[in-house]
Formats: structure tokens, sequence, C-alpha cells
């Protein structure tokens, strides 16, 4: 008989197999892994099993369908397939809210790196213009941005990531704040190494817990800031999917075809509820102390 191949103690195991330990061992976290893959795949197969032209197929005569054979998801008043709308609509929203996240996060560790090593008067002038961002809704200042640029995917992510750039840039400064003088930096300050390499080399890499946790989270939040914005008729332009302008194409018929606002919504529901398990994991994780 085959022995049993014996588990190294946790004792031995160093801090990322400890967070990855933990990480698994939390139900709802890996339960938020397997939706939010299931739906990156689907989405991403959508060409595997329908043609984009599906998404902007106008047939009048099959308008508002309920869900049926052969269409899965219904059609809408233009008789376009729902289905396809949906799939090639989580797409958009999903590839958007990832690129939003990662804009923030470089230009908020840059910022935020900066101030918090350097400190004094490049501190205090980085933090107020923060600040003066801070001080406007996230979304009133999305708003604002698209209003001046006008519509389309590339705006909306660019309105969107500067809307969430102060947040990832008060979250770096406050592990720089609390890392810069430890020893590590003390020694590759002493070896001549400069700022932006003690940051990005030493600093960031020690301290990227709370930043992971913060860009897991946010995720959530701007999933629903660019359905949101579709809805308001800011976001992505029809005839484009998009999950939020899905359901704001359909609110007339919404009362009498609730399939056409219950099925992008739904959608939305299970994906923000997917990241926000696998951000509260990440969390405990990171810091076990902090699960109550």
């Amino acid at each position: 008989m085959l022995k049993k191949k014996n588990k190294k103690p946790l004792s031995e195991y160093s801090s990322w197999e400890l967070i990855g330990y933990r990480f698994k061992k939390n139900k709802l976290a890996m339960l938020g892994v397997a939706m939010l893959s299931a739906i990156i795949i689907v989405t991403l197969l959508a060409p595997v099993f329908i043609p984009y032209e599906k998404v902007i197929e106008q047939n009048v005569r099959q308008k508002l369908q309920g869900p049926s054979v052969e269409h899965i998801f219904g059609t809408d008043e233009l008789g376009r397939d729902m289905l396809a709308r949906v799939l090639y609509g989580g797409r958009i929203s999903l590839l958007c809210g990832i690129a939003i996240i990662a804009i923030a996060f470089v230009f908020g560790a840059i910022i935020g790196g900066i101030a918090g090593f350097i400190g004094g008067k490049v501190d205090t002038i980085l933090m107020r213009i923060v600040d003066a961002l801070m001080a406007v809704p996230p979304a009133l200042l999305a708003m604002a941005i698209i209003t001046a640029l006008g519509n389309g995917v590339f705006n909306l992510v660019v309105a969107l990531a500067i809307a969430q750039i102060p947040r990832f840039a008060r979250t770096v400064r406050s592990s720089v704040l609390t890392l810069r003088n430890m020893e590590y930096v003390e020694a590759a300050k002493c070896y001549g190494s400069s700022s932006m390499r003690i940051i990005l080399k030493h600093i960031l890499p020690n301290g990227i817990g709370p930043i992971v946790v913060a860009a897991t989270l946010t995720l959530g939040a701007v999933i629903l800031s660019i359905s949101s914005m579709g809805y308001l008729g800011l976001g992505v332009a029809s005839p484009t999917p998009e999950w939020g302008t899905i359901i704001s194409e359909n609110k007339i018929n919404i009362r009498y075809y609730p399939y056409l606002g219950l099925i992008p919504g739904l959608c939305i529901m299970f994906t923000v509820m997917a990241v926000n398990f696998i951000g509260d994991g990440l969390r405990d994780a990171f810091d076990p102390k902090s699960k109550n």
C-alpha cells in the first residue's frame, strides 16, 4: 500500500504559503473563485457558442419573446437575442472593471508611494490633490468626466479610473509610512538604491496585502458603477451590449416582461457577490486577526 505523504507543519510554511492556506480554508472565498471563474470563462468563450452578429441582429417579428429553446434568455423589443447580448455584455463589464482597477492601482501606487516615502512638501502637495478628488463622490466625479469627454468604453474606463485613484493612493501611502523606516529599507538606502527602486522592490512587495484586498473589494463597486453609468446613458452606448445598458434599453418593458431586467440584473449580482467573497477571503487571509 502506498503511504500517505506527510503534510508540512504550518510552522514551516512561508508567509505566502500561510496566506494561500488560510484563503483555501475559507469556503465563501472558494465559492467566489468558482463563481467568478465560471462567469469569466463563459463570457470569454461567447464567440465559440454565439457569433457577434446575434448581438446586433434585429428581428421585429420575434420581439419580446420569453425564454424558449430557440432563445434561451428570450428577445428584447427589437428581437435581438438576450443570451448573446448578456454574454457579450459581460465581457465589457468584466474587462472594463479589471482595466479600471489596474489603471487606478498603478497611478495610485505611484502617487501614494512617492508621497509616503519622500514626505515633506511633496507629501503635502500630493495628498491635498488627492483630498480634493476625494471630496467629490466617485460616481459624481465619474459622471462629470464622462459628460466632458463623451460616451464610449475608453472614456468610461478613464473616468472611473480617475475616480478610484485617490483610494489606492491613500492605501499605498499608509503602507509606505509603516514600512519606510524598516531595517531593510535603511539598508537599501545605504547601498545607494534610488527612491523609486526602494518603493517598487522593497516597500510595495512587503505592503501588498492591504492593497490587494482594497483592489479586490473595489472591483465589485467598479462593476456596479459601470452598470450604473450604462443605465443612466453615460457609459457604453447602444447597440454595444453592457449589463447596465441592457437594463436601460428595456426599462420601459420590464414591468410586463420581467426577464428583460432580471437576467442582466442577476448577472451583475452574482459577479459582484463573487468578487466580494474573494475580497473578504483575502482580507481574512492577509490579516486573520481581523476575522470576527
